[in-house]
């Protein structure tokens, strides 16, 4: 039974990005990612109350309270990139740049916490870059310091997006201790909560909130429902088959996420594309299978 919850962790940590795209076709990044934290945070304390951590709240200690503040401000950072991305991007390209994240985490542990990296995970990140290289358009590449001049482009975001998340990772590592992981999880959602709202705000778009299309917030909605529902599948599956298994299962969904990009939203992608896709996912798979975490 385990293995069905781990593909659908995959599942619906894929679809996540797709509903997100259609939720924000003419409403703005910022206030579609303000709304769908209602909902995750709703899912992210269900799970503190599923897992009986709630109790854990009170005796946190003032370090691990700071670390937990700052990365949720560094989590708010990634998703607001990220949706800001998506909105004017394509999800077949977005989400590649995105999980970068994974190479940023592991060279900043390098260069910052003093971590080894092994050759199997060296390997891992060469793979993932050039996958990830391979799956942009050669135009993208080259119009990007004239994109970045005119105040921003998709990759730009995309790029935000995965060094904030890695971030995030980090300030994880640096010394939140004592803290279970959902109830860590809970904490940094609320505070991106409070960040998104104060940014809804700032940049003048609170009126913006009442004119969202219905069926554009049912979507922006059903993707923090989608986000819900893979922690969900993931803690599940974690409980009874192996983390070696359970977790590079879920990294997959950047599978479902391009399937579905393709189906539904019509998106094209060359071969160079689908050769880099393979790239990104062995690079993952090996660093993942073969860390001596695992």
């Amino acid at each position: 039974m385990w293995i069905i919850f781990a593909c659908g962790s995959a599942l619906f940590a894929g679809v996540t990005a797709v509903l997100a795209k259609e939720g924000i076709r003419t409403t703005d990044s910022t206030v579609a990612t303000a709304l769908r934290t209602f909902v995750v945070l709703a899912g992210a304390w269900g799970m503190v109350f599923i897992v009986g951590s709630q109790a854990e709240l009170g005796h946190i200690d003032v370090r691990s309270t700071v670390l937990l503040l700052l990365s949720g401000l560094a989590t708010g950072a990634s998703w607001l990139c990220y949706f800001k991305a998506l909105q004017l991007g394509d999800v077949s390209k977005v989400v590649p740049i995105d999980k970068l994240s994974t190479v940023m985490t592991v060279v900043m542990a390098l260069l910052l916490l003093g971590e080894s990296v092994s050759v199997i995970g060296v390997l891992g990140i060469g793979l993932i870059t050039v996958g990830t290289y391979a799956m942009l358009d050669t135009d993208d590449v080259r119009q990007f310091p004239r994109a970045v001049r005119a105040g921003g482009s998709w990759l730009l975001y995309a790029l935000g997006s995965a060094f904030f998340a890695a971030l995030t990772a980090i300030l994880g590592k640096a010394g939140i201790t004592g803290v279970e992981s959902n109830l860590g999880t809970a904490i940094r959602t609320a505070v991106v909560l409070v960040m998104a709202w104060v940014m809804v705000a700032v940049t003048g778009k609170l009126h913006e909130v009442r004119s969202v299309p219905r069926g554009e917030l049912g979507y922006v909605l059903a993707s923090g429902a989608a986000t819900c529902a893979s922690w969900l599948c993931y803690y599940r599956a974690l409980q009874d088959g192996p983390a070696s298994v359970v977790v590079p299962i879920d990294k997959l969904s950047i599978l479902v996420t391009v399937v579905f990009s393709i189906v539904v939203l019509r998106e094209s992608v060359t071969k160079r594309y689908l050769s880099g896709l393979a790239l990104l996912v062995v690079g993952t798979l090996a660093m993942l299978i073969f860390s001596p975490n695992q």
